[in-house]
């Protein structure tokens, strides 16, 4: 005979929500949570009955009314009579333009910097941890104004590179430095998918066609489809060796692929800028300035290298903890095999340690880009100097201003921290 031996479950009852150990700590957390929204819809509405009564209503209006002030440097087409909504997208993308390089940059530079700081040469040791104390331990703030005085002040003028015998010369005759900023050449497209898009269109009142009218005229597509072609010839690349290594791995045999790899790069890049009449467009002095190309200002270089620099100290810092935590019997082991230091050290010893550095490195991306907000004291212009310095002055919609602020950084953080916590789960060890 069956006997059952399944413990007797009590009925439900409201008290168990209080003093049953398997619903408590959920009444808690709700209790916790509904108590702390009610307290923010009690502070919002408070400070909306506060504004109200000071004539300031809670709203975006004040996005679409006239700007009224310049914005250099811009990426996109802006003049003073576009809405503060316009200006607030000029001041995001040159934070983006700052920030996405920088934290590459940043790593680059302290990678390079991590893996000399345990160097066996003990001079090169010493000058990397002279680099991290040194530019760590000094406010960012100082760093950035020591930047752009050594660009402006230093550099010479435009006018340096005329005439016969030039104070100045062009770096490979076609970068000038100057003490307004650099001049590179530019990829100019001589036709573009902007020209099948109207004028009228991209005035149209349906935003979704204007938005892309737009997007086409200022050339967005133009080079969205020089990156499609640069990635899927990348792409195609990479399969090809992912072909050449199943070969090898059944035959013994490794066939040579170098050819239909830069062939799968370089012909598509090639037959889209011919398509679009793709050339290079270079500097040239003309009057009192140099006209033409592509210019990088001080105050975006200062912001950028700057940044980049002193954020490098601290994911040295990283790098150097997350090497040190791998077993030296690693390294060991790889020396007793042939490896050099070097193949060692890329292909053994840093894989392993990405686990480790990859988490404190997402917060100095996320210092980074926080800290482009810092450009007001290079006279950068960014989104605290648009949205949150000349848009809230002169609308008077502090909250408004600090509210949108405060949900686009929070976007941008969250989508770093998604893309490198990804990253970081795709180079995690495989547990079987």
């Amino acid at each position: 005979m069956a006997v059952s031996t399944q413990p007797h479950r009590e009925p439900f009852r409201l008290g168990m929500l209080l003093y049953d150990r398997r619903y408590r700590s959920t009444t808690i957390q709700v209790v916790a949570l509904v108590l702390l929204l009610l307290t923010l819809s009690w502070l919002v509405n408070n400070a909306v009955e506060n504004l109200a009564r000071l004539g300031k209503e809670f709203n975006f209006g004040f996005l679409w009314t006239t700007a009224n002030y310049a914005i250099d440097p811009h990426l996109v087409p802006y003049e003073s009579t576009d809405t503060h909504f316009r200006a607030a997208i000029v001041g995001l993308l040159n934070t983006l333009a700052v920030a996405i390089p920088g934290c590459f940059l940043a790593t680059l530079i302290g990678v390079i910097i991590g893996v000399l700081r345990l160097s066996k040469s003990w001079i090169t040791a010493r000058l990397m941890a002279v680099y991290i104390e040194v530019l760590r331990n000094v406010p960012v703030v100082i760093w950035l104004v020591v930047l752009y005085g050594i660009l402006t002040l230093i550099t010479p003028q435009p006018a340096a590179y005329r005439g016969e015998d030039p104070q100045a010369s062009m770096i490979f005759g076609s970068i000038a430095i100057t003490n307004r900023g650099t001049y590179f050449p530019a990829l100019i497209f001589e036709n573009s998918i902007g020209d099948f898009f109207s004028p009228e269109a991209a005035a149209s009142g349906n935003w979704f066609s204007s938005a892309i009218a737009n997007m086409a005229i200022y050339g967005v597509f133009d080079w969205l489809l020089v990156i499609a072609a640069i990635v899927g010839g990348v792409m195609a690349a990479r399969r090809v060796v992912a072909w050449a290594s199943r070969k090898q791995e059944a035959t013994g045999l490794r066939p040579s692929t170098w050819y239909y790899q830069i062939a799968l790069i370089v012909v598509p890049l090639a037959i889209v800028l011919t398509v679009l009449g793709g050339h290079l467009e270079f500097p040239a002095l003309t009057g009192f300035n140099f006209q033409g190309g592509m210019q990088l200002p001080n105050s975006y270089l200062a912001l950028l290298l700057g940044l980049a620099i002193y954020t490098s100290s601290y994911i040295a810092e990283n790098v150097r903890a997350g090497i040190q935590a791998i077993s030296h019997g690693q390294t060991e082991a790889s020396y007793a095999l042939g490896l050099r230091p070097g193949r060692t050290m890329s292909l053994i010893i840093l894989p392993q340690a990405l686990r480790i550095i990859i988490p404190p490195i997402i917060s100095q991306w996320l210092n980074l880009t926080k800290n482009t907000s810092l450009g007001i004291f290079v006279t950068y212009t960014e989104l605290k100097a648009t949205l949150g310095g000349i848009t809230m002055n002169q609308t008077g919609r502090e909250l408004e201003c600090n509210f949108l602020m405060m949900g686009i950084y929070l976007t941008i953080s969250l989508l770093i921290s998604a893309i490198l916590n990804a990253y970081n789960k795709s180079v995690r060890l495989k547990e079987r």
